[in-house]
């Protein structure tokens, strides 16, 4: 497995598959149940700190005029300025570690971490709601491996092994991204190639297992809008199309043999994939074939979104944010580095806000209009 990419969505975090984090004090008066001599913090609710504001963050979304952050110790920041001021949601019921986060409406939302943690909100990330984690998410897979047997005994049995593992090892595998088409139809997927897909909001999840051609077990990253369609990007060049709602996965022909940490779509137009020491491939033609992208230094590219006006952002583990007209050859706007970036999205003033390993950072669309070269 790729190390360095399984740590990608919590680069430098102080918490890891479950370990107490700094921000989480003895004052704290949820559950202290003991696993394995630590605190187990999955069913710790967050805990309000002037800290949060600093802390390392992992993800960051859009739910209608509010910006959505998400980090280590089960912290969620909400902003309504625009990423100007920020504070924390007022209730979140676990302190693992957050890596991503999306809406599917402008109230409702999901977020997915550490432990298998899958949580909930219908009023645009004010309060949470535990859905799925890794216990429960085993105990599923279990069931579906077993229910396998039943048409192919061999791989039935192979499948069988490694969700008895999961059963025994508990809730320690981490969720890595979360996409709902609508507010039923939604898929999470993870490290060690898990994907769970839900048809009522989260009420009940399904294991996808069954469904990706990925017997190394990769870990898979990130979803990537491609009209009706999604892209999913992962390690050693994993990548996948997947349609009819998430009930379909087709394995694609990558252009690069080590971890895809993200990818941008345009529908009928460019595809840009990106991951490893700045790696990075457009399609013309929905990934029949690429061409190599020139970032020029070797630094890994963490984060991307496309803009309202159709230009290309991407940024790097350093800080450095990037930006193109047509996805071939990004230019630096002359934005000041910062920490290093793990998610960006475009606010309702057309500024930047990304999610750093040190709070949140906000880049005014003015600052984006200038182009010097990389």
């Amino acid at each position: 497995m790729d190390a360095r990419g399984l740590t990608r969505r919590w680069l430098a975090a102080a918490v890891f598959l479950g370990c107490a984090s700094p921000l989480i004090g003895g004052a704290a008066t949820a559950s202290k149940a003991e696993v394995g001599g630590r605190m187990d913090v999955l069913d710790m609710p967050a805990r309000l700190s002037e800290r949060a504001k600093s802390a390392v963050l992992n993800a960051v979304a859009i739910a209608g005029q509010r910006v959505v952050a998400v980090g280590e110790a089960g912290i969620i920041l909400l902003s309504d300025d625009n990423g100007q001021t920020w504070r924390q949601a007022k209730v979140v019921p676990t302190s693992v570690t957050l890596t991503n986060v999306r809406f599917a409406t402008a109230s409702t939302g999901w977020a997915v971490g550490h432990s298998g943690v899958v949580l909930k909100t219908t009023d645009s990330g004010e309060n949470w709601a535990r859905q799925l984690d890794g216990k429960q998410a085993a105990q599923i897979e279990l069931a579906a491996a077993d229910a396998a047997m039943q048409s192919n005994a061999e791989a039935g049995a192979r499948r069988q092994r490694d969700a008895q593992r999961m059963v025994t090892e508990g809730a320690d595998k981490p969720f890595l991204d979360v996409y709902f088409f609508d507010e039923q139809n939604g898929l999470v997927v993870g490290a060690y190639g898990l994907i769970f897909a839900t048809r009522d909001g989260g009420k009940t999840w399904v294991s996808q297992l069954g469904l990706v051609d990925n017997p190394k077990s990769r870990h898979l990253y990130h979803f990537a809008v491609a009209g009706t369609e999604l892209l999913l990007t992962g390690e050693q060049g994993a990548l996948y199309r997947v349609s009819e709602a998430g009930q379909r996965f087709t394995a694609m022909s990558s252009p690069y043999a080590g971890t895809l940490f993200g990818a941008l779509a345009v529908p009928g137009g460019n595809t840009l994939v990106f991951g490893l020491r700045g790696n990075a491939f457009v399609s013309p033609d929905q990934g029949t074939s690429w061409t190599k992208v020139d970032f020029v230094q070797p630094i890994t590219l963490t984060a991307g979104t496309r803009l309202r006006d159709g230009r290309w952002v991407v940024a790097d583990e350093t800080g450095r944010v990037l930006v193109s007209r047509d996805g071939t050859q990004f230019v630096n706007p002359g934005v000041t580095k910062m920490n290093a970036a793990t998610g960006v999205v475009e606010a309702a003033d057309g500024s930047l806000v990304l999610s750093t390993q040190h709070g949140a950072v906000r880049v005014a669309a003015s600052a984006l209009n200038s182009e010097q070269k990389k």
